[in-house]
């Protein structure tokens, strides 16, 4: 079995390499693991304390992010290196000031494995939520280097856990400690015979509760707004926007809206005009020239506003639950303002609670979302008791992140 993933994780390589002619994502994956030991050498040499953490993308390093900031308060002296899968993740936080160093994980394959542990030789590892790269897992147990999955989620249906998933079971076996969100991931590990498992939640949450608590404003925000109620729509896709599009036709007397899609460049920016060409739209590009008030449709055409924007909301709409997988609700949810998304949520265990809860709402279509708001304006309760709702249960599940150092290091 594992001749035929590392030949996946070649082929996978392969591809990628081919790609990068015509993409430019694939392009800075490919480029960005050129030389990537020789980097290392340099930037590991001489480090006695490196501690390791990867994460596929950017969701996963503000997922870490809150327990990076805690162990360096343990361990000063040490060096903390972080590894992307994922361009959207290295390209945005590559300047990040907590990291000392920043690098794009080389393929997972046998040789580049033993390479990379043999020249970073970690103290101590962390893998975040999903990630798991079965050469690198070997190579760390081989050195009896600790290595950790922190806020994981396991599912019975995930293959390591089928009749073909033997080997890989095995494999996850030789971790060190898994630090889980829930009770069902803990029951799902113990019956498949791992045991150093231990529920501690989800440090996410401690993450959007600092971002909503730092001291901030967004003139900008505010000028558009003016004295109407503000829709915030993160990370969506073309049927998020063709969802909201019909919801606006109906609402913008009173509603302005603002959309931060996941991708940002030219063609989707354009895709969302011709969508909405019967609303005035504004880019954030193009903010210092405009009177923000003028317009009904503000464009986020950048990266990294979007945790912050959704202070401003009455009212947020997530992304990414019609095809591609729901994204990040708590960075709205923290904000104290209903929650909705499309159908596809059941994988995401915020999103199950959220709904069970009444502080989110899944919708298929605008009709669904256009009932629900005016159930709000109609019935101001029912919109206080939403926003009571999301704000307890962010409150609930705090203090992941010590609970995983206390285990650490305690």
């Amino acid at each position: 079995m594992q001749f035929f993933y590392s030949f996946s994780i070649h082929f996978y390589a392969f591809c990628i390499k081919l790609f990068s002619i015509f993409s430019y994502k694939a392009k800075l994956w490919y480029t960005g693991r050129k030389n990537i030991f020789l980097f290392l050498n340099e930037k590991c040499a001489e480090k006695e304390n490196v501690i390791w953490f990867h994460c596929a993308s950017l969701g996963e390093f503000e997922q870490g992010k809150p327990l990076m900031k805690k162990i360096k308060q343990q361990e000063k002296n040490s060096t903390l290196l972080v590894t992307f899968f994922s361009p959207s993740g290295y390209e945005i936080k590559k300047n990040d000031a907590i990291i000392d160093i920043v690098a794009y994980l080389p393929p997972d394959t046998r040789k580049n494995a033993k390479k990379f542990v043999q020249i970073v030789k970690p103290k101590k590892v962390f893998f975040v939520k999903y990630e798991f790269w079965f050469n690198y897992i070997q190579e760390l147990a081989k050195a009896n280097i600790p290595f950790y999955y922190v806020s994981a989620i396991f599912r019975e249906n995930q293959y390591f856990f089928t009749n073909y998933g033997k080997w890989f079971l095995k494999q996850l076996n030789k971790c060190s400690f898994f630090f889980v969100q829930n009770e069902n991931s803990k029951i799902v590990l113990e019956k498949h015979g791992i045991n150093q498992v231990k529920v501690t939640g989800d440090t996410r949450f401690d993450r959007v509760y600092s971002i909503a608590h730092q001291d901030y404003t967004l003139d900008f925000i505010t000028a558009f707004k003016k004295d109407k109620r503000l829709i915030v729509a993160g990370s969506t896709w073309m049927p998020d926007e063709k969802l909201l599009s019909k919801l606006f036709s109906k609402i913008n007397s009173t509603y302005k809206l603002v959309i931060a899609p996941h991708v940002v460049e030219k063609n989707h920016i354009t895709q969302i005009k011709n969508i909405f060409h019967s609303f005035s739209t504004v880019c954030f590009s193009e903010i210092e020239t405009k009177n923000m008030a003028d317009y009904e449709i503000l464009i986020i055409d950048t990266i990294g506003l979007l945790s912050r924007i959704y202070k401003y909301a009455d009212v947020s709409y997530i992304g990414g639950a019609f095809d591609t997988g729901l994204h990040n609700i708590l960075e709205a949810a923290v904000f104290e303002k209903p929650v909705f998304f499309g159908p596809n949520f059941q994988k995401f265990n915020e999103a199950v609670e959220l709904v069970a809860r009444s502080g989110a709402f899944s919708v298929k279509n605008a009709h669904q979302m256009i009932r629900i708001i005016s159930c709000f304006e109609n019935t101001p309760q029912f919109y206080r008791n939403t926003c009571e709702i999301c704000k307890d249960y962010v409150a609930q599940n705090l203090g992941a992140t010590d609970k995983i150092i206390s285990e650490l290091y305690f």
